[in-house]
């Protein structure tokens, strides 16, 4: 390590900018950020630098930089010149900034280009309200020092603060929420009783496991427990953190092992335990996931909660076939209907699902091929009308089988019985997009 890093108090305090141009600018606006008194000055003279912390010099000439370089050493004064590291007391790091948390990362000024690429990546998976986190923290330092005199016990609590449903309801912008479990998490350190704990539900996505959301795989990093669909696949469950619980609580056509009121129930059960539980859902978990009567059941219990959206089936397995949903020559409108409830819907609605330039999204309806056929031919749909029928969609066994509404039933059953995975049904002149030769039309009686 060639450079000490530390985080410097600048508030009220003098900083010379010596330069004018944008990079002078930037340094301006970024010591004015953290508090400082900023003296901008185009060539120093000794008096500029009286009582200044530090100086940043930004010219862009050789000759100037050096000299301002020598009136701040003179003045014995720390000095920054941009992009001439033998002239700096000092260097600037690439910063994150989130508020009350900021991470600096430094390449000593061996590239700056490495350094901005890691702030990149830094940027991307480190949320934005972490600095809210930090200041609620700072709220409580003073009450958990009076209340809780353990040791460990305090760093317990912070850790639990840090990490658990404190954390969570802060990042998803609960702040009222956020205070109300803090208040709780002290209490049960204070009496040393377990603090309740939270349920997330979150969407997996069609199966891909690089379709999670950022904070999807946060939350499965962060998980004591995760009920998962069946749907969920391997890839996605090795998301999880090692040590975490994996309990899988069927919720496949035809397969359930648990029934929605046990699911509901056991999240309630867990987060009273105290545990931070991921209720991982295949697709989206409001769409036809079921997630909306999970949250009345949390909300009923008095249990905190969160809810991750997920890319749908819908949306990744069309994409994944080649299929766009809406085309702007093709499709202007798209409907997501559930294959179980085919048999039962309403018979005036199918006349709209089957109107030209609209295209259906059909979940878990292979098994229901020839009744949504059916209904739709009857609703003055197209016998000719393209389709297509993704198993498996994103994933690396996809398969997809194409042709016409009037032979959807066959083209279905490609993709039923044992071994079979999930499979979204499209229906439209989109359709025909994914296949370069769309199959041949079977007609039926």
């Amino acid at each position: 390590m060639n450079h000490l890093p530390l985080f410097f108090d600048l508030a009220g305090r003098p900083v010379v900018v010596v330069g004018e141009g944008p990079a002078a600018e930037r340094r301006v606006a970024l010591v004015r950020a953290a508090g400082a008194e900023v003296r901008q000055v185009a060539a120093p003279a000794p008096a500029d630098l009286a009582g200044a912390v530090a100086a940043f010099v930004a010219t862009g000439d050789l000759a100037r930089d050096t000299a301002a370089q020598a009136v701040a050493r003179a003045a014995r004064v720390p000095v920054n010149v941009i992009d001439r590291p033998a002239l700096c007391d000092f260097i600037l790091p690439a910063i994150v900034d989130r508020g009350d948390v900021v991470v600096a990362i430094s390449t000593g000024g061996a590239s700056p280009t490495l350094a901005a690429s890691l702030r990149a990546r830094i940027e991307a998976v480190l949320p934005e309200r972490v600095g809210n986190l930090a200041r609620l923290a700072a709220s409580f330092r003073a009450q958990v020092n009076a209340l809780v005199s353990d040791p460990g016990q305090r760093r317990r609590l912070w850790r639990r603060m840090a990490e658990g449903p404190v954390a969570r309801l802060v990042l998803d912008g609960d702040d009222a929420g956020a205070r109300r479990a803090a208040l709780g998490e002290l209490d049960a350190a204070r009496t040393e009783t377990v603090a309740p704990g939270i349920v997330h539900i979150v969407g997996a996505g069609p199966g891909d496991p690089d379709l999670l959301t950022l904070r999807a795989v946060q939350l499965l990093r962060e998980a004591d427990v995760i009920l998962h669909d069946e749907l969920v696949p391997p890839a996605v469950l090795a998301r999880a953190r090692r040590d975490a619980e994996l309990v899988s609580v069927g919720k496949r056509r035809g397969q359930s092992q648990w029934p929605q009121s046990e699911i509901n129930a056991e999240l309630v059960r867990r987060a009273r335990a105290g545990e931070t539980v991921v209720r991982l859902k295949a697709g989206d978990p409001y769409v036809f996931g079921r997630g909306g009567e999970e949250v009345e059941a949390l909300q009923a219990a008095g249990v905190a909660f969160s809810v991750v959206p997920g890319v749908t089936a819908a949306l990744g397995c069309s994409a994944s076939a080649g299929i766009p949903l809406t085309h702007r020559r093709v499709a202007s409108a798209v409907t997501f209907v559930s294959g179980h409830a085919a048999e039962g819907s309403p018979a005036a609605a199918w006349p709209a699902l089957a109107r030209p330039g609209h295209t259906l999204a059909i979940y878990m309806g292979a098994a229901e091929a020839a009744s949504v056929r059916d209904r739709l031919l009857a609703a003055g749909a197209d016998p000719a009308l393209p389709v297509a029928v993704i198993e498996n969609g994103t994933r690396p066994d996809e398969r997809v089988s194409s042709g016409r509404l009037s032979d959807l039933a066959r083209l279905a059953a490609r993709h039923t019985g044992p071994g079979a995975g999930p499979s979204l049904i499209v229906v439209g002149d989109v359709a025909a997009l994914a296949a370069a030769e769309p199959l041949p039309l079977v007609k039926v009686s």
